[in-house]
């Protein structure tokens, strides 16, 4: 049995005789410039099968052994996909197919047919969206018949979808799915389970097991943790935000200097950069110079000139405190024609920032590139000559006496599973940097601008829902492993009209409310201690960090998967003083948790979708590590 086309999705496969499973894959989009994983899951959530695809294998073949058993494996391709992956099994094993709801899943041909499967009561939607290529679903009801049409139009929005609903019945319904026309597709179910398969008898029930997950905590300090912080809009915000703005306790920020505005009143931006500064308590920052209108492409002329030195002396007159980065263009390997352009444009700006003194002193430091992805190159043409990487090195080999920080956006990483990319990245631009003799990073390291989406391609069934709070929560605890980051951000703070990707939503009057996962960086605010400390963890659906403030600890930690995890800890030598187990599940609200602890281990069971924090008062105060001793 064969799957072809696959761009963005799981599929789930339960065999009860052994078989092999054959992943191939060719070129889609840019697949030169890219790297990508494959994770293939046991029944029980383990990994046990990755493939990380590098850039040079635009096409290739995996394979790995399935095991006869009663749970199904869970084979991932995680969106966004720059290839097309093709897979084979044996037709006696059940595959179901989960697609992504609203981003393209696969690239389909003219009458490719599924079929699913509604449970008696249920009220289905069938969904799809028009991504230039199927341009309609037929799905017809085996039983009698009865036939719907949904055709898929073009939108404005990329949020927006076409649905129909599904006849109600009391008895259990197979339909027959049909895609009409030919190339990228969406197509999903909502009000019933999300699975697809080739034949009616592999509609079986998708079983599950409950995990485990081992800790192991060692009292050793890897590095400190990052600032959290948001991207903060570019004007005085109202009163009536404040609110929400405090709640998140950003101890970072984002921010946007336009060349043009401030050419022309040196002054504009005072008052509201005053006001995060002295009211929220934000002395940690990147700007990124462009111009209105969403210009990114500055030239080095007269009214960028300008725009940089109303910048630098609004700064110096701040008082001095904390660090402002600045980067003289916004994610230039995507929006120059070349690196020679950006590169004459860097060596202007920097020998201005540089003639006066007076800058540095004033917490002034340079940032690079402030690229579009890092490791990967950003969504454009000839992606392979502008990943963000390769500019970084090429600007430090050049300007590396000049360079205080090197800093990067990440985009398109959308899958939970997918998010220890953050990792790796994380861990590259350290190597890039080098490190001193104390094994920190010779140039801080910001990760200043991320979303699970680039732009406006949004899916309101993750920005809108309890997922952002998981994904968020899993590239925090991602990106701050190794204590190595000195800055993560948000993109961005509110929602916007065209952008409605902001950890709190804007309503009528003024009035503001935070998302689910602006609630998620509340609770990772309310328990975000000083430094990383060493964790062993040997789970691939449960992200945990342990973290540490003078006696206290906390071990903030994330359930991806929907299946409850049973967690034992070590190390933390129980009984400990004001322990404490939070939950913070789909609802959006914290509520205390128990746990046992037993011969010094603690162990509670984690409830599926669920952040958690485990905090205590420990008896000893953490040692330093040596680099070596980073997992």
């Amino acid at each position: 049995m064969a799957w072809t086309g696959i761009r963005d999705g799981s599929l789930y496969l339960q065999t009860d005789r052994p078989d092999s499973l054959t992943v191939r894959w060719v070129p889609a989009w840019q697949a030169d410039a890219n790297t990508e994983h494959l994770y293939l899951l046991n029944g029980q959530g383990h990994l046990v099968g990755e493939r990380l695809i590098k850039a040079d294998q635009e096409r290739g073949e995996q394979q790995w052994p399935l095991l006869p058993g009663a749970a199904s494996y869970r084979l991932e391709i995680p969106g966004y996909s720059f290839r097309r992956y093709a897979i084979e099994h044996d037709a006696r094993t059940r595959a179901l197919f989960s697609p992504a709801k609203v981003h393209f899943s696969a690239e389909a041909h003219d009458g490719d047919e599924l079929y699913f499967k509604v449970q008696p009561g249920e009220q289905a939607v069938l969904a799809g969206k028009f991504h230039g290529g199927v341009r309609g679903l037929q799905a017809r009801r085996v039983g009698d018949n009865k036939e719907l049409t949904l055709a898929l139009k073009p939108y404005r929005a990329y949020w927006q979808f076409d649905q129909v609903a599904l006849p109600v019945a009391n008895v259990e319904q197979i339909w027959r799915l049909h895609l009409q026309g030919n190339g990228k597709v969406a197509f999903w179910l909502d009000g019933t389970a999300n699975l697809f398969a080739q034949t009616p008898a592999q509609l079986q029930p998708l079983r599950q097991d409950p995990g485990q997950v081992r800790l192991t905590l060692v009292n050793n300090v890897l590095g400190p943790t990052p600032k959290l912080g948001i991207s903060l809009p570019y004007v005085v915000p109202p009163p009536s935000s404040y609110a929400v703005i405090e709640a998140l306790k950003p101890q970072a920020a984002t921010y946007y200097s336009l060349v043009d505005i401030t050419a022309g009143k040196p002054d504009y931006e005072d008052r509201f950069r005053r006001l995060y500064q002295d009211r929220f308590g934000i002395t940690r920052d990147i700007t990124l110079l462009a111009g209105s209108q969403r210009q990114a492409d500055l030239r080095a002329d007269r009214i960028s000139m300008s725009g940089l030195q109303a910048w630098l002396q609004s700064t110096r007159a701040m008082g001095g405190k904390g660090l402002h980065y600045l980067s003289f263009a916004d994610e230039p390997n995507l929006n120059y024609a070349d690196f020679a352009s950006y590169q004459q444009l860097f060596e202007s700006m920097a020998d201005q920032v540089r003639a006066n003194p007076a800058n540095a002193r004033a917490g002034v430091r340079i940032a690079i590139p402030a690229s579009s992805r890092f490791t990967n190159g950003p969504l454009a043409e000839n992606a392979a000559d502008k990943r963000g990487i390769d500019w970084a090195q090429r600007l430090l080999a050049k300007f590396g006496d000049q360079v205080d920080a090197l800093a990067w956006h990440e985009w398109m990483i959308r899958d939970l599973l997918a998010t220890r990319v953050y990792r790796n990245s994380v861990r590259r631009a350290a190597d890039l940097v080098g490190l001193d003799n104390n094994g920190r990073p010779r140039k801080a390291l910001l990760l200043d601008q991320t979303n699970m989406s680039s732009g406006s391609s949004l899916s309101p069934y993750d920005q809108e829902t309890h997922y952002a709070a998981l994904w968020w929560t899993s590239v925090v605890i991602n990106a701050s492993a190794d204590g190595l980051l000195d800055m993560l951000n948000w993109f961005q703070s509110a929602d916007e009209p065209e952008y409605p990707k902001g950890m709190v939503r804007v309503l009528e009057n003024q009035r503001f409310e935070l998302k689910p996962v602006g609630l998620a960086q509340q609770f990772i605010q309310q328990h975000w201690l000083d430094q990383v400390l060493r964790l062993d963890n040997d789970a691939f659906e449960v992200d945990v960090l342990a973290m540490a403030s003078d006696a206290r600890r906390t071990l903030l930690g994330v359930n991806k998967s929907t299946r409850p995890q049973q967690v034992s800890l070590d190390g933390a030598f129980c009984p400990q003083v004001n322990a404490e187990l939070v939950y913070f599940g789909p609802d959006n609200r914290s509520q205390s948790a128990a746990f046992n602890c037993e011969a010094g281990q603690i162990r509670f069971l984690l409830p599926g979708e669920t952040l958690f924090a485990l905090s205590w008062t420990a008896s000893s105060s953490p040692q330093p590590a040596t680099h070596q001793e980073a997992p």
